[in-house]
């Protein structure tokens, strides 16, 4: 199956998904996952940003085991046809960088994070895509980052 879409394409549609799940590896080998704010990255070139604390299971279970994957999803609509459905795997990076918090901070995130880059315990996590599977109604296809 040839694959129509593009990183550009796909980054297109994932600025407009505020919710991304994030799935990883837990200790005892099984696939957990939970939502994570896609903060509004507007130039998605393979990597996404999350926040979370340095001491939660997920900060552990990326620790651990770095690859994850990424879910984004807009349901079926009028405008959206059949919904849009993109998985990305990717290997995550935790970063403890002030610097690089900032870069990646959305004020959003202050409800969550009261301190904002200042919260103790905070982390950023880096998911680095290695490879997109996506479908758009019928059409689908899959590409290397």
């Amino acid at each position: 199956m040839a694959t129509t879409k593009t990183l550009a394409d796909i980054a297109a549609d994932m600025q407009d998904i505020d919710i991304a799940m994030l799935a990883t590896k837990t200790a005892e080998g099984e696939i957990t996952s939970r939502p994570m704010s896609n903060n509004g990255e507007v130039e998605y070139k393979g990597d996404s940003f999350y926040f979370s604390h340095a001491t939660s299971r997920l900060a552990a279970e990326i620790a651990q085991d770095p690859r994850v994957t990424l879910t984004f999803t807009i349901e079926p609509g009028l405008l959206t046809g059949g919904g849009t459905y993109i998985a990305v795997q990717g290997q995550a990076e935790l970063i403890r960088d002030k610097a690089r918090f900032a870069e990646h901070w959305s004020p959003d995130l202050d409800l969550y994070f009261e301190e904002g880059i200042d919260t103790p315990d905070l982390i950023m996590i880096k998911v680095h895509a290695n490879h997109i599977r996506y479908w758009y109604g019928a059409e689908q296809g899959e590409f290397d980052v």
